[in-house]
């Protein structure tokens, strides 16, 4: 389902290598999955009932995989992907039902227009802020119209988009109206929001947004 056939990019490559190199800890770190958070729990429903049904979904960026073993409970066809071979491996241990691929968000080998949806779940954060507009326009291609888009990342706080010491590896904080404008530039209309501060072991407050492919 992804396009594997060219070599990483630079930054893709060191998000790849950084994300293999903490797999296992990373993977316990967020083996509780969404428990504790019943405002993402709630976005995620919402995106479940827009989402057109029987089609598939995509969770892009899925890492160890819970997000779409998740989606999988709320009645969702959805397969995950991810650069890190090591949280693939990880994934299909944890969710054997489950279809988990190495690949890139922006590559995926499928007919225009076939996805009932995309969740990049924190996924679009380490890239360089000028490639996030070509990333949305990837996503537009592959939803069809009147699918979802669940966007979730960290909110900069009135400050423009603000790089920050991410665990991993580099990662940027956006403004919320910001990435609405890109997502509406791609083609994606907002359904609507959600912000959130910090719980007791975050550093920022969380962003997600709903949005529909026009």
């Amino acid at each position: 389902m992804t396009d594997t056939s060219s070599p990483l990019r630079s930054h893709l490559r060191t998000t790849a290598d950084a994300y293999d190199s903490v797999a296992v800890q990373y993977a316990d770190f967020v083996r509780d999955g969404l428990d504790g958070f019943p405002l993402d729990r709630a976005m995620f429903a919402a995106f479940a009932e827009y989402t057109p049904s029987g089609a598939p979904v995509a969770d892009v960026g899925c890492g160890p995989g819970y997000v779409a073993a998740h989606l999988h409970t709320l009645g969702l066809s959805v397969f995950g992907v991810d650069l890190s071979p090591s949280m693939i491996a990880i994934a299909r241990e944890r969710y054997p039902h489950l279809r988990f691929e190495v690949g890139s968000m922006d590559a995926l080998a499928v007919p225009d227009g076939s996805l009932g949806g995309v969740v990049s779940e924190y996924s679009l954060i380490h890239l360089p802020p000028h490639e996030v507009p070509s990333y949305l326009a990837a996503f537009r291609r592959t939803v069809m119209r009147g699918g979802t888009l669940m966007l979730a990342f960290f909110e900069s706080e009135q400050d423009p988009v603000t790089p920050f010491d991410h665990k991993v590896v580099t990662a940027y904080r956006w403004p919320v109206d910001e990435i609405a404008t890109l997502a509406a530039e791609a083609g994606f209309d907002e359904i609507g929001r959600m912000l959130r501060e910090p719980h007791d072991d975050e550093r920022f407050r969380r962003a997600r947004l709903l949005l529909r492919a026009r």
